[in-house]
């Protein structure tokens, strides 16, 4: 097995790409991104963090998080929210890709990936490319011509505060230019 070696740094903040098992367009439904939604809201009550970014697609989410000074454990947030989520979604009837033999023994669930991609954000370059390229990746997927077009983003509220214009277009440029776990 690998030994997946995760950059802990208190205070920090990050890029995660998050995707479901077989990447299943499980969030394509107001339902189901209603419960990511709580399950956001009660993993914050427990473990504080600042969602600073965030776009939702069907079969994937981007994120970046600033955690606590005093905190590194992304992981353990990812775990409560994958967790919350999977519940809510299989005791509402949702399907669950199908399970190795392995899954089934250590208890693990076909809803979600078991891992998920994170990258330490080094700086204000660093973090508007991600921001960017969060904000670009409902376009970059084909599901809009237009990056204000889609509704479950965090660009809508960055249009608000005066970061992006309305008509904001995105940097294709840059998407191939960093890795962001796709």
């Amino acid at each position: 097995m690998a030994d997946y070696r995760r950059c802990h740094m208190p205070g920090g903040s990050f890029f995660f790409t998050v995707v479901t098992e077989r990447r299943a367009a499980i969030l394509g439904n107001d339902l189901a991104r209603d419960w990511l939604r709580a399950a956001f809201r009660d993993g914050r009550q427990r473990w504080p963090f600042r969602v600073d970014a965030l776009v939702m697609l069907p079969d994937h989410l981007h994120a970046i998080w600033t955690l606590p000074l005093d905190d590194a454990d992304y992981s353990k947030r990812w775990g409560a929210i994958k967790k919350h989520f999977t519940q809510s979604w299989l005791a509402a009837g949702g399907n669950e890709q199908l399970l190795s033999d392995s899954r089934h023994r250590y208890r693990r669930r076909g809803v979600w990936q078991r891992r998920f991609w994170e990258h330490a954000i080094r700086d204000q370059r660093d973090f508007n490319i991600h921001c960017d390229y969060i904000h670009y990746n409902p376009v970059k997927h084909g599901y809009v011509a237009r990056v204000a077009d889609w509704p479950h983003s965090s660009f809508h509220r960055f249009v608000e505060n005066g970061v992006y214009l309305s008509d904001w277009t995105g940097h294709p440029d840059l998407i191939d230019t960093v890795g962001f776990g796709e």
